[in-house]
Order: structure tokens, then C-alpha cells, then sequence
């Protein structure tokens, strides 16, 4: 039986899951990541274009409402005024200028629109990555960088919809998102926690906290 490389565990514990729209998933046996395979994804200005599309705009209370189910529990684990990033903010780093409206001092990164490299060589009280961990083409080199940029006993926040239904993967509305890559279960993030070394809680569906 053909396997393939988890991209989280990095073994050889990912069997084939299922093809459809003629793109093919693999699902690691150990923390149940279900991935797209690499040959199907898109060329970065694709990726970029479809980006673009999206709209996040501050002033949308719809919207910041969807970010408060992130914002509000990592913000309870802070100290007023601390420096944090916005890992992955996308074209309008909406959650950033949540962030600033507290007070905090925020950085931001982003490959395709805030690509500043002098990111990776500071240290941040708290790190956020809000419906960015989907697009990993390499979940586990993004997280050990993300465990390099964070202190001792800081926080590093993510939101994602979680896969509930692998029956209804196919029809998932979240599959058919082509920029989608990475699907994850809680029990990834806590196979994602002990490799890390980190502790987490997942305060209500679709969000996670960890602490260093």
C-alpha cells in the first residue's frame, strides 16, 4: 500500500483518503491530518490572485465578530502593551489593527503581502495566525519557526475550521477553497503540541491556543 510523508509527523503515515474533483488527499494515520497532495496545488500567482479576492475589512462587524472567537481568548492570556505578530495576515490584516485598538504593538508577516524576513529573527510575547494554517504547504516548518519567533510562556493563537465529517469531505465547502491544502482534527493540534513541547486548550470549536 503506497504512503506518503505526514506533513506534520514526518513519517512515512499518510495513506491515500480520497480523490475527488481529480485531486487526490492523503490522511496520516497518527494525527489525522488530511492533506491535498503537492502535485495539485496552485502556482503562487494563482495563489496570490485568489487572495486578492478575499475581503477583510475592519469595519465589517460581521467580520470582527468572526475574529473576536480568536482575539477575545488569546487576549485574556496577555499583558497589556506586549509586542505580538500576525503570522500569515493576508491582504488586509483586519485582527492587527485589533490588536493595536488594545494597545498592543503588532508586526506582521505574510509571503504573498507583508513578506518582511526581519520577522524571523525577533521574539514575540504572542503570535496569531488566523485562518492561515489551512494554506501550509509545510505545517511543520512554519510551526518550528513560529516556536523559534516565540518567548518562553508565550502564546501562539490559531483559528481554522476543523474537519468534523470525513464523509462529507468531498462536498466540504472548505475543501473546495483551492487555496486549502491542510485539513486538521484536534487531535492534530495535539500531536502538533507534543512534538512542539507545547500545552493547549481549544477554548471553543475552530480555535486554539498553545503556550510555550
Amino acid at each position: 500500500m503506497k504512503r506518503m510523508n505526514c506533513l506534520i509527523c514526518n513519517e512515512t503515515s499518510a495513506l491515500r483518503f480520497l480523490t475527488v474533483d481529480d485531486k487526490t488527499y492523503w490522511k496520516c494515520e497518527q494525527c489525522l491530518l488530511v492533506f491535498l497532495d503537492p502535485k495539485f496545488r496552485l502556482s503562487p500567482s494563482e495563489e496570490r490572485f485568489r487572495y486578492q479576492q478575499h475581503n477583510n475589512d475592519i469595519h465589517d462587524e460581521y467580520y470582527r465578530l468572526f475574529l473576536s472567537k480568536l482575539f477575545n481568548p488569546i487576549k485574556e492570556n496577555l499583558k497589556s502593551g506586549v509586542r505580538g505578530l500576525d503570522f500569515g495576515c493576508g491582504p488586509g490584516p483586519a485582527l492587527v489593527e485589533m490588536f493595536k485598538e488594545e494597545n498592543f504593538q503588532m508586526d506582521l508577516y505574510d509571503p504573498f503581502f507583508f513578506k518582511d524576513d526581519l520577522v524571523f529573527s525577533k521574539a514575540y510575547e504572542f503570535i496569531v495566525c488566523t485562518e492561515a494554517v489551512e494554506h501550509f504547504f509545510e505545517p511543520a516548518k512554519e510551526f518550528k519557526n513560529i516556536d523559534r519567533m516565540l518567548i518562553k510562556g508565550g502564546c501562539f493563537g490559531l483559528m481554522t475550521t476543523f474537519l468534523d465529517d470525513e464523509k462529507g469531505f468531498g462536498q466540504w465547502y472548505y475543501r473546495k477553497d483551492p487555496t486549502h491544502v491542510a485539513f486538521y482534527r484536534p487531535k492534530t493540534f495535539e500531536v502538533i503540541a507534543s512534538i512542539m513541547n507545547w500545552t493547549y486548550e481549544i477554548p471553543e470549536k475552530d480555535v486554539v491556543i498553545f503556550k510555550k
